[in-house]
């Protein structure tokens, strides 16, 4: 009947319990066709049948498929569906990464799994082993190859965002653009939702976390409306002194730039502290910080 008939197309477009990659961003190196990105991440297994329903880059030199899940994940597992009509040998050897950076595309991040290959038209599954990350990549070293993904599943838990639960200072601050506002999970697309200090000497901002933490990374997001290069030179510094406003603390990373409305992300290799510092040294400085999140583990005493 035309009932069962449109039960059975709805049944081919299921939402993947706990799938991280359905709302996720996908991007590929290049697309073949109408093999875009986003046919990977549509929520739907069934397609593979149809080729048509998959992604696929060109043939080209270290073919690479990216998702960005928008915030970090512990990633337990990923889910890689291969095509069904021909050329399932395409997906051996692809590797699968997990990570915050978008150096070299993404293909810097450390690797979850290498994919020696997948069966026609079957699903394989991959474990991450709680790797952290914003971004799931997979990639194809070597010459002439092709990545063709027909569905792209990624599971796992929020982790944890330490500075929701801290309390921001700063040097000083311009009209309304508290220091809290940096911490307020977002908005960074509006202004108004930033954090900035005055234009002044030695301008910093500081996160008590309130314990003291093994930080693996801080995500800092950009203001998106203008003055993206205030930024450039900050310093990130991680410790327990508050000698100096806290701005003597060991330095974790420095900032080079980041582009307007973007989110870096800065390892700190498990540096242990209890405040989290952002400083612009020199003459003249403002600092204007959109959006702060620190990640790592409590330290048990």
């Amino acid at each position: 009947s035309a009932f069962l008939c449109v039960k059975n197309v709805l049944l081919l477009f299921i939402n993947f319990p706990g799938n991280r990659a359905i709302g996720g961003a996908s991007i590929q190196s290049s697309t073949s066709a109408d093999w875009i990105a986003e046919k990977a991440i549509d929520g739907n297994r069934g397609l593979q049948q149809l080729r048509t329903g998959c992604s696929s880059t060109l043939n080209e030199t270290n073919p690479w498929w990216r998702l960005d899940l928008h915030d970090v994940y512990r990633v337990s597992e990923v889910v890689v569906t291969n095509r069904k009509d021909c050329c399932a040998e395409q997906i051996n050897g692809a590797e699968i990464h997990i990570g915050n950076s978008l150096e070299n595309n993404g293909i810097n991040n450390p690797i979850c799994a290498v994919i020696p290959d997948i069966p026609a038209g079957e699903s394989n599954n991959y474990s991450c082993d709680g790797l952290d990350g914003r971004y799931m990549i997979i990639h194809i070293p070597g010459d002439w190859k092709i990545l063709t993904l027909c569905e792209v599943e990624v599971y796992g838990y929020l982790a944890e965002n330490l500075a929701v639960a801290g309390a921001a200072i700063q040097s000083s601050t311009f009209e309304d653009w508290f220091a809290e506002k940096a911490i307020d999970r977002g908005l960074q697309q509006l202004y108004t939702e930033c954090s900035s200090t005055l234009n002044e000497t030695y301008p910093w901002w500081r996160l008590d976390l309130r314990h003291i933490y093994r930080v693996s990374k801080v995500v800092i997001t950009n203001r998106k409306d203008c003055c993206a290069e205030l930024i450039n030179g900050a310093e990130i510094r991680i410790g327990n002194s508050l000698e100096n406003n806290g701005t003597n603390n060991p330095i974790c990373a420095v900032i080079p730039d980041i582009p307007a409305g973007e989110s870096y992300s800065y390892s700190c290799d498990g540096m242990e502290g209890r405040y989290m510092n952002l400083i612009i040294p020199g003459d003249m400085k403002i600092l204007t910080l959109c959006e702060v999140k620190v990640y790592g583990e409590g330290i048990h005493q």
